[in-house]
């Protein structure tokens, strides 16, 4: 996958602003007292730079709430003149854009929805290089990371610099504990693929409860994300869209005191040489697994090739049977999860039946040729 270093200056529009960013606001603008009510609370943190809130809400089914419109943009633009915080809109069309602009909305994020549609994120590039603002790009509905940095490129190639991405999570197709499963590796790599690519966490979307949200907050500033989205509403009960995932100012404030925000370096001089030595240890230890990863392979087709030799079947149920009950409970009492466990050997397993197929299948041809 190509990497956009290209994309060196589109974390530009953060400066000036706190870092880690936090943004906040509700769901949706429900009314003027709402969002004025809202707004005004939580500038009183005196730690929100950015303020955000739902003008078009697209739901799975209709006949639910689905935002209140243009009239909404008219509060937004008055929580600016009163607060002096900036201002966050999801735009999904450029119509919505147009508007947003009409209005001095600062930001303007791009939703899972439209991220995981090529042709609605084209519509808004090429609306959008006229004007000269930060776009975010939430993740696709599905983990799929070329996706997520298509839209990207989408925007970049059309002139956007001041770009962002936000990862809200993934749709699960179980149940599960979080409204979105977080799946972290596929954030960490669009990181690797696009350095300078700020990326914000919204644990709102990834916690869909209020319970959750501290927990998946954490867990995204420890993995060096850029900032939070945390949605806030100063009465969730009354809130027209996802009630239990919005937090009140106070607690958005309380949660933000609790919070660790770790730096990536550090003043002691002795961390960096503690930090090598172990991370040394580790890559020697890497080195040696797939060096006994490589033996094992070697073994494996050794054991192809002789069960060709006696027409053996390559799955021998049994026998994985016990390689499962038996290195699990040895996992176990190394101290490695089950699950950690299970999914290495799988992999492995799946490797190795790999490489006795294509031995078996040389053997076979060779002697189909030799007939």
């Amino acid at each position: 996958m190509t990497k956009l270093k290209s994309i060196s200056k589109i974390n530009t529009w953060f400066d000036g602003l706190n870092e880690p960013l936090i943004i906040a606001g509700p769901c949706s603008a429900e009314s003027e007292e709402q969002v004025m009510q809202t707004a005004k609370e939580i500038n009183a943190l005196g730690k929100i730079k950015v303020y955000r809130s739902g003008i078009w809400k697209p739901r799975t089914r209709p006949g639910n709430f689905e935002g209140v419109g243009e009239e909404g943009l008219r509060w937004l633009q008055q929580v600016k003149k009163e607060t002096g915080l900036l201002t966050a809109v999801e735009v999904a069309n450029p119509e919505h854009a147009a508007l947003a602009i009409k209005y001095d909305v600062d930001i303007l994020w791009i939703g899972a929805r439209t991220t995981s549609n090529p042709f609605s994120v084209q519509e808004l590039a090429d609306y959008l290089k006229a004007y000269d603002k930060p776009v975010m790009v939430k993740n696709p509905i599905n983990p799929d990371v070329n996706l997520w940095v298509g839209a990207l490129e989408r925007f970049h190639k059309a002139g956007i610099n001041k770009l962002a991405a936000v990862h809200r999570g993934f749709y699960p197709f179980e149940a599960t504990t979080l409204r979105n499963i977080p799946k972290w590796e596929v954030p960490i790599e669009l990181k690797s693929i696009c350095h300078d690519l700020p990326i914000i966490c919204d644990p709102s979307h990834i916690a869909g409860n209020t319970e959750y949200i501290p927990e998946v907050a954490q867990k995204a500033l420890d993995l060096n994300m850029d900032g939070l989205m945390i949605e806030t509403h100063f009465n969730p009960k009354l809130a027209l869209s996802d009630m239990n995932q919005q937090l009140t100012p106070q607690q958005l404030g309380n949660l933000l005191d609790k919070l660790i925000f770790r730096s990536t370096t550090t003043k002691d001089t002795d961390f960096a040489g503690i930090l090598e030595t172990l991370r040394s240890q580790i890559d020697s230890i890497d080195q040696q697994m797939l060096e006994l990863l490589s033996q094992r392979m070697n073994i494996v087709e050794e054991i192809g090739i002789y069960k060709s030799k006696n027409e053996v079947t390559i799955l021998q149920l049994r026998r994985w049977e016990k390689i499962i009950t038996t290195r699990l409970k040895l996992g176990k009492s190394l101290g490695l999860s089950e699950d950690f466990v299970k999914k290495l050997l799988q992999l492995v397993h799946k490797e190795s039946i790999q490489r006795q197929t294509e031995v078996m299948s040389k053997i076979a041809s060779s002697e189909m040729k030799n007939k």
